[in-house]
């Protein structure tokens, strides 16, 4: 019988490339289980194929969707709207009434045709090749693909295994498709585990043999966007939340925290209430932890020499919004409103627009967390009077001391202020980390407050010409 996920809805938020930026956890979690990551290309090929829809006619669209997490069958109701171009692309995802399901195919073919579709969202090499596997087009969507672009156009029409090293396979190629479908293999210019499938393409000729197959190639760990290529091999590899632990705990804590929720809401049957906070506790851990190592990955992102981010257009005001939408659950979970002023206006900074939203969640999600249950965030862009513009986050808190002021943006610091809801204070790095990002477009965080009053944090941002 079918059973509510403990989720009532999951907000997303994909950028112009259909990259999946953002997500509440039953979304990432069900990327990961299709075989991406997040940040990544959107792996689920139903939202996927819904959102390209949505992005190419430019209107809100809303559909009901379903897909397979390899275990269960997943169901909702999406909401899907574009953010245009001025607004830097992608669309705003919100996804109602999630369901899970016993997964129920008609037969073996239909798994298999499901679990094709997902490696084809994942893939981001994507080769054809003719009937004796020599490569005839190639594409690329990740920057660490670019090796084997150059490989191929140095080498036209060369046979796919000979530009693609299989680790795995000492056999003299080339080899029949089926014993090279799924094999292990190294992308020239890559650090990353890649995995091939070989998929023949329907038509056959007399021989029943195809002719002609697409190669997918999928990564098994995601890759840690930076605005420069890494300047050495040193530098790559000392990468290690990043390039190493992040890719390998994301999941295994994703499904602890998924599979504790599940306890918690009694999903799986009656439950002394005892063990519910039991797995209330362990859930929030795992979240904690992954966020840790989110924080850890940024970090490394943002101290590596030459670290820059992309000047690009940016509503503030259209962010605010943005931050919001996604921090509402949290919100009204804990009754405190969150009023995003001017919010019919426009405030245009020049910024990167995925750094500008990562540093509004941590602010307001602060700003949540800190005050008392019943109070209000307010969140105003402004133009300021050196002519700059700027997000003030403002919350009705106990306030922040003048030593704290001085230290709060410290490396590690978990001084800052009680938290009223009762969760943990963090790592110590997203303040940290968020005035690195901020300084890096050109601006600054910075933050007012007595005890007592409050806190009111503002980032200062350029302005667009």
């Amino acid at each position: 019988m079918e059973q509510a996920e403990s989720f009532a809805a999951a907000r997303g938020l994909t950028d112009e490339r259909d990259r999946l930026l953002i997500a509440d956890t039953p979304l990432a979690l069900l990327q990961e289980r299709c075989g991406g990551s997040l940040p990544g290309t959107l792996a689920i090929p139903e939202l996927l194929e819904q959102v390209q829809h949505a992005r190419a006619i430019g209107l809100r669209i809303a559909r009901a969707f379903s897909a397979f997490d390899g275990e269960d069958m997943i169901s909702g109701f999406v909401r899907i709207n574009p953010r245009g171009i001025e607004a830097g692309g992608g669309c705003e995802l919100l996804v109602e009434s999630w369901q899970r399901s016993p997964a129920a195919f008609a037969s073996s073919h239909a798994l298999a045709h499901y679990l094709d579709a997902i490696d084809r969202a994942s893939a981001e090499i994507t080769l054809r090749l003719d009937a004796r596997q020599h490569v005839q087009t190639i594409g690329v969507l990740s920057a660490d693909g670019a090796g084997l672009a150059d490989a191929l156009a140095a080498q036209p029409g060369a046979l796919w295994s000979d530009l693609i090293a299989l680790p795995d396979i000492a056999h003299r190629r080339p080899l029949h498709w089926r014993l090279l479908d799924g094999a292990a293999c190294e992308v020239p210019g890559s650090a990353r585990n890649w995995r091939a499938r070989l998929m023949p393409i329907a038509e056959y000729g007399g021989g029943r043999e195809p002719l002609g197959f697409e190669l997918l190639l999928i990564a098994d760990e995601s890759l840690a966007e930076e605005a420069t290529p890494p300047a050495s091999a040193t530098r790559e590899d000392s990468r290690l939340f990043a390039r190493t632990l992040t890719p390998a705990l994301r999941q295994p804590l994703a499904r602890i925290a998924a599979n504790a929720e599940t306890i918690r809401a009694r999903l799986a049957g009656p439950l002394h209430q005892d063990y519910c906070h039991y797995a209330a506790t362990i859930a929030n851990a795992a979240q904690h932890l992954a966020g840790l190592l989110d924080d850890l990955a940024d970090l490394e992102v943002v101290e590596a020499p030459g670290f820059t981010t992309l000047a690009e257009e940016v509503d503030l005001v259209d962010a605010a919004r943005k931050a919001v939408g996604i921090l509402g659950v949290r919100a009204h979970d804990r009754r405190i409103a969150l009023h995003v002023a001017g919010a019919d206006g426009t405030v245009l900074a020049r910024a990167e627009f995925r750094r500008v939203l990562q540093i509004l969640i941590n602010l307001v999600s602060n700003a949540i967390a800190y005050s008392p249950e019943g109070s209000a965030v307010w969140i105003s862009a402004v133009t300021t009077e050196n002519g700059r513009v700027a997000v003030v986050v403002r919350d009705e808190g106990p306030g922040i001391s003048a030593e704290q002021v001085l230290r709060i943006f410290e490396k590690f610091e978990r001084l800052g202020r009680d938290s009223a809801g009762g969760s943990d204070k963090g790592s110590g790095l997203g303040l940290y980390i968020a005035r690195l990002l901020a300084r890096a477009m050109g601006g600054d965080l910075s933050v007012i407050s007595r005890e007592g009053e409050g806190a009111s944090f503002m980032l200062e941002l350029p302005r667009a010409d």
